[in-house]
């Protein structure tokens, strides 16, 4: 390994030891890493806090869970199944350092990586592909769950995931950027929209939902953003052109009385609350995506709405090759905007996830060495 200067033998970072709450985030000394042929070790900026790590450290993955992130967000689930506690219902090994979203410079490289690269500003791409079929959960693993992240002082990184950035952007405000923007891309490419349609979001002021408003204005689509009234403002500012509030007593008749006519497209992170709603209001031919239900993972459905209206219902988590770097591209032409709620240093991360669960901020909270 190529490095300059030499690297400390220890790092400051946040152990997540094991499923449960809160008291599960450990901040200790742990070696630093070191980069094998393909890699590169980057000294950690900032890095952003997302569902996946709630979602992981709580193994509200598990199939025997069937409550709202929120119900043991801070305390964890008293049932749950250690053997599918990941995004992909596999097992977690613990300890393991979470967070996805890094921003640093790299300053060490593998043998198999020229060290030119050293000194480079980087944002990370979560997302570790293998060759072949992508989709593939035993050939796609995310980064900061199947290997460690970025809750440290210094993370590792195969050399293809460390993407070139060049941006006015604070370290901070990039790290609002890779998991909620391409989870976005990748919802919203799922239901391939076309100029003039319009669109509802709900979730509307999370780093997923605020992203999609920017992505789809970008497309040329009309945004109808369903989130708190408290935050329409900056969701106007952002590209959308209504407001719902997500406390409306009737979601479906407030979408239809505030669009006129059908929705070509919901997408959704909400989930069981609003999904019959979402549905009830999309025109013939109207397409669903989901990349989250933060609210509840359980919603009775009318099969009748699907098979009549000819509807397109998908998923969507696995990002395709290739989504992170389109990201980058609109980062450094200006025509994304970073939107950072909070900064914590990394020793609060703990206090940093109690404030995102909350779900009162706007964009994104991320945490420094």
């Amino acid at each position: 390994m190529t490095s300059a200067p030499p690297l400390p033998d220890t790092m400051k970072a946040v152990l997540l030891t094991g499923h449960g709450g809160l008291d599960k985030l450990v901040y200790s000394d742990v070696p630093t890493p070191q980069a094998a042929p393909d890699e590169v070790v980057i000294r950690v900026g900032a890095c952003g806090l997302n569902n996946t790590d709630i979602n992981t450290r709580t193994a509200w993955y598990s199939k025997v869970v069937d409550q709202a992130i929120g119900d043991g967000g801070a305390d964890g689930f008293s049932d749950v199944n250690d053997t599918d506690g990941s995004w992909g219902s596999g097992a977690i090994q613990f300890p393991v350092i979470q967070g996805a979203d890094v921003v640093g410079r790299i300053v060490a490289v593998g043998t198999d990586v020229t060290p030119d690269r050293i000194g480079e500003r980087v944002i990370i791409d979560p997302w570790l592909l293998g060759h072949g079929d992508w989709q593939n959960t035993q050939n796609s693993g995310y980064f900061g769950s199947e290997c460690n992240g970025g809750f440290a002082e210094y993370t590792k990184v195969r050399s293809a995931n460390a993407l070139h950035i060049t941006s006015n952007f604070t370290d901070a405000e990039l790290a609002t950027f890779p998991c909620a923007y391409t989870t976005a891309e990748n919802l919203v490419n799922r239901t391939a929209p076309r100029p003039g349609e319009t669109i509802v979001i709900t979730g509307a002021s999370g780093g997923v939902g605020s992203a999609a408003i920017q992505l789809c204005r970008l497309r040329g689509c009309r945004v109808i953003a369903v989130a708190s009234l408290s935050k329409a403002d900056l969701l106007r500012e952002l590209g959308a052109d209504i407001v719902i509030d997500r406390n409306t007593d009737d979601l479906e008749m407030a979408l239809r009385d505030a669009v006129g006519c059908p929705v070509d497209i919901a997408l959704d992170v909400v989930g069981a609350p609003m999904f019959m709603a979402l549905v009830n209001t999309l025109r013939q031919g109207g397409r669903y995506s989901t990349s989250g239900c933060i609210a509840g993972p359980m919603a009775n459905f009318d099969l009748r709405q699907l098979i009549y209206k000819d509807l397109q219902l998908t998923g969507a988590t696995i990002c395709p090759p290739g989504t992170m770097h389109r990201v980058v591209g609109m980062i450094e032409t200006g025509a994304l905007k970073p939107l950072l709620a909070e900064t914590f240093e990394l020793k609060e991360l703990a206090r940093a996830q109690k404030v995102f669960m909350q779900k009162q901020h706007v964009g994104n909270i991320v945490v420094t060495p």
